[in-house]
């Protein structure tokens, strides 16, 4: 059976109208707008507020989607949320937000590969797609760290925001396909570096185990050590398989981490300022969302010009990364 090529038909993102500033973090634990900006890129980042979760942001990028690309939800038949940061732990987000845009064919399903997401959730439709058992797939990317993080840590408090993305993909309508080439990679000797524990307490029949607190946990040493490692290498290998040079790339657009693993990194691959896409300024590390938000305010603000060929790169909890280079088409917002 051929395998069917598939497109990327449009994109959106959502987050929270409540902005957090440096100065505001200033005022829980002791750091400044300089030390953070120094050391993260960060100046600002959104953070739900009041009963807004991973669902209600996650509910809005794909209405956004919807309405942009005047799709008929009945038509979806396939939604993946990439969700770290779920509001429960079931129903999962996938089914809520099923509900909510009433795609009431849909199959849905959460993976959890944390900053990874949209890459592992694309490589996961784009195998449904090509082998015909789905044709519209919605990705939802959303996340709400800021619910878990310790305020009073300033290594980690000021790093994350909240956001969401939504990605639909489906059989391509030229013969073309978007996903040119797609990688993942999972490490998980090296989960530690960035966990997240829910222990729950123990049958009262059986013995106590110990509760710890429900906080990010984040060796950032670790994780810049992880990227600066893995990804120059892995990033390589995929441009090698998609038989491309840097040069062929019209914009690199990594997961919004951090600003120093950014530069690093695009330096060390030997992309220009010009090709590199940066929004983490804005809206700090919002995880399976940063890559969406960053594609989709490109193109709105015409850093991106389309079409175009990207190379999208994300790394995180696990730990995982993925790459994928992709085409980008006029019209997808």
């Amino acid at each position: 059976m051929q395998s069917i090529p598939v497109m990327i038909s449009g994109i959106s993102y959502s987050v929270p109208k409540t902005i957090v500033t440096n100065d505001e973090i200033a005022t829980l634990v002791d750091t400044s707008d300089e030390w953070i900006k120094t050391r993260t890129g960060i100046e600002e980042r959104r953070v739900v507020s009041g009963g807004e979760t991973s669902v209600t942001i996650g509910i809005e990028a794909a209405q956004k989607l919807i309405k942009n690309r005047n799709i008929n939800p009945k038509e979806i038949d396939l939604i993946i949320s990439a969700t770290s940061i779920p509001s429960k732990a079931y129903p999962a987000v996938a089914c809520e937000i099923q509900a909510a845009i009433e795609a009431d064919n849909a199959v849905a399903f959460d993976i959890t590969a944390a900053c990874s997401g949209l890459i592992y959730a694309m490589s996961i439709a784009k195998a449904y797609i090509s082998s015909g058992t789905y044709k519209k797939v919605l990705l939802i990317m959303t996340d709400a760290n800021s619910k878990f993080v310790d305020w009073t840590d300033r290594r980690v408090c000021c790093i994350f925001g909240d956001g969401a993305g939504a990605m639909l993909l489906e059989p391509s309508k030229d013969g073309e396909d978007d996903i040119i080439q797609i990688d993942l990679t999972t490490i998980g000797k090296l989960g530690d570096y960035i966990s997240l524990e829910i222990t729950g307490k123990n049958c009262p029949l059986a013995e106590r185990n110990e509760e710890k607190p429900l906080y990010i946990h984040m060796e950032g040493r670790e994780v810049y050590k992880f990227v600066m490692t893995i990804m120059p290498e892995k990033i390589g290998e995929t441009l090698k398989r998609a038989k491309l040079k840097e040069s062929d790339i019209d914009y690199f657009i990594p997961h919004q981490a951090n600003l120093r693993i950014i530069d690093a990194l695009s330096e060390r691959l030997g992309f220009t300022k010009e090709k590199v896409i940066v929004n983490i300024q804005k809206y700090g590390n919002t995880s399976a969302a940063s890559i969406a938000i960053a594609i989709t305010e490109g193109i709105q603000n015409g850093k991106i010009k389309l079409p175009c060929t990207a190379l999208l790169t994300g790394f995180g909890a696990g730990m995982t990364c993925g790459n994928a280079i992709v085409k980008l088409r006029e019209g997808i917002v």
